[in-house]
């Protein structure tokens, strides 16, 4: 198949949808966020990409804690919220109605109405240009009771969603399971 060289821009599918959490000068906030993942399985570490202006990053900075909150599809409205406004000029916990929970680092918020919850000590801040990559060490991880199947996690009650960019720049759910992880490429061993 031909390729037409498009340019180097961040097009990485897909994209979670997390809100970040931090304690400002002592008060919670939460923002937006896609750029985000999995940096490692021991010790359980991820990653955090922050513009530099970001109230949330100040708190990160001032902590060295911040929380991973997954929201599922009930939240978008509130999730896009968080992404549009400032915690520099509005409380967004009392906008959206968030139920505030605190667990063992007893610094890093996280919201009750997301499923799952993820609380991390900051391990190294990375500038890195445009923004400042925050690689945090998963101290623990909280999810709602009625989110879990045989004690996991089980995403088709997480209910989680996507930000996809351009040309759409829209939020998106989950589709339909396509072939088992591990197991589906055995049928090109010979």
């Amino acid at each position: 198949m031909p390729k037409i060289a498009i340019g180097a821009r961040t097009l990485l599918y897909p994209l979670p949808a997390v809100l970040v959490g931090a304690n400002v000068d002592g008060k919670p906030n939460f923002s937006t966020y896609a750029w985000c993942g999995i940096v490692s399985s021991r010790p359980p570490t991820l990653s955090v990409a922050f513009q530099h202006q970001r109230h949330t990053l100040k708190g990160v900075k001032q902590n060295g804690t911040f929380s991973v909150n997954i929201p599922s599809i009930e939240l978008v409205e509130e999730t896009d919220y968080c992404g549009l406004v400032s915690g520099r000029k509005t409380d967004k916990v009392a906008d959206c109605k968030f139920n505030i929970f605190y667990g063992e680092l007893a610094n890093a918020p996280m919201i009750s109405e997301c499923p799952v919850n993820i609380e991390c000590l900051a391990l190294h801040i990375l500038n890195l240009g445009s923004h400042e990559m925050v690689v945090g060490r998963i101290k623990e991880v909280y999810a709602t009771d009625s989110c879990l199947t045989d004690g996991e996690p089980d995403v088709t009650k997480i209910q989680p969603f996507l930000w996809v960019t351009d040309p759409e720049n829209q939020y998106w759910t989950f589709g339909k399971p396509i072939g088992e992880a591990f197991s589906i490429g055995k049928r090109m061993k010979r």
